[in-house]
């Protein structure tokens, strides 16, 4: 019987679908491909029921086997198989989108992939792992040329640079060159509505319900906090520092008790120096931020009244390792990298 290989040594068990093979050499017999024991994923094309199409990399890696020479994964698919952690495929319900696909020909339409015919230079076309993908540049267009609004525009942009696969610099000059007939002005306002330090999607929605509230603010993500002797204090996923502001996103993971504790005790310190605090909580969607717009203008207020004398510096001392910006992180040294930054993306 037939056992697929595992498509690239760096790719674990993903394996490639194959077509229908008379001798079962290359592929199911046509008996085996109508038993329980395959699954068609797209036309012409087979897996065993057994692999995981949970799997990001294995519904990529099935999309992708309609593929021609000259054609490419694309979108979220590409930065995914790139490695970025942010990238799963999944809509806002947590449901499989389908894998975006650069293609020259009319194709069958199938829920698993989603056709585009878009021009895609040489220059675009890359080989990674073994699978013809789009250039990072072009996958992060389309993706906030094709997002629902322009916070997930700037979600993707801001993730696409958290894994330091494009830094705004290096994709501005692009999207400004695009002449693509749709969404090519949302792309370009989330490359200028973008940070490179943003660590997660809540915190960038964060940062533009902030904006949008007071647009003369300047919020800097993730900017580590350090008291006047030069010891840190906390890292704040957002800061005003003109208003002494900070803003935290709080995910499931601060219910645990002990991060719970912890959170309580940041708090603390950063009222201590004179820094006020808002947090945005998974329930402030519902209202449209409206609570969370409400609580911040409480924030603001209290900083603006309290008038104590700011004890808190940005200044960081000289051992501390800046990791603020897509150049910064790129210029460590690869150790240092690994030891800052794995987290950033997949294994």
């Amino acid at each position: 019987m037939f056992v697929p290989h595992p498509f690239h040594p760096r790719r674990g068990g993903v394996v490639p679908p194959a077509r229908v093979d008379p001798a079962g050499l290359t592929g199911p017999t046509l008996g085996q491909a109508r038993g329980r024991s395959w699954v068609r994923t797209s036309p012409g094309l087979f897996l065993p029921r057994a692999v995981d199409l949970d799997d990001p990399d294995q519904r990529i890696l099935a999309a992708a086997g309609v593929l021609e020479p000259g054609e490419a994964v694309t979108g979220w698919a590409s930065l995914r198989w790139r490695r970025a952690r942010w990238f799963a495929g999944l809509d806002a319900g947590q449901r499989p989108l389908p894998v975006p696909l650069l293609v020259q020909r009319h194709l069958v339409k199938h829920p698993s992939y989603r056709l585009t015919r878009e021009f895609l230079s040489l220059h675009d076309l890359e080989e990674v792992d073994g699978l013809s993908v789009s250039s990072v540049r072009w996958a992060v267009c389309f993706e906030a040329r094709w997002a629902d609004d322009l916070v997930s525009a700037v979600i993707a942009v801001d993730m696409a640079a958290y894994s330091d696969l494009i830094s705004v610099d290096e994709l501005r000059p692009y999207v400004l060159s695009r002449m693509a007939p749709t969404g090519i002005e949302q792309a370009r306002k989330a490359v200028e509505l973008a940070a490179e330090n943003s660590w997660s999607p809540q915190e960038t929605v964060m940062r533009l319900v902030w904006k949008a509230w007071r647009p003369e603010s300047t919020l800097l993500c993730n900017r580590p906090v350090f008291d006047l002797a030069g010891r840190h204090l906390a890292t704040p996923d957002l800061l005003d520092p003109e208003a002494g502001v900070v803003g935290e996103y709080d995910g499931a993971v601060h219910l645990a008790a002990e991060q719970r504790a912890s959170d309580v005790r940041r708090e603390a310190l950063l009222r201590a120096v004179g820094l006020e605090l808002v947090t945005m909580v998974g329930a402030d969607h519902a209202d449209d931020h409206r609570s969370f717009r409400l609580r911040l203008a409480g924030a603001h207020d209290r900083a603006a009244e309290s008038g104590s004398s700011r004890r808190w510096t940005l200044e960081p001392p000289p051992w501390w390792t800046d990791t603020s910006t897509v150049a910064a992180r790129r210029a460590l040294d690869p150790r240092v990298r690994r030891r800052l930054l794995a987290h950033r993306w997949l294994g």
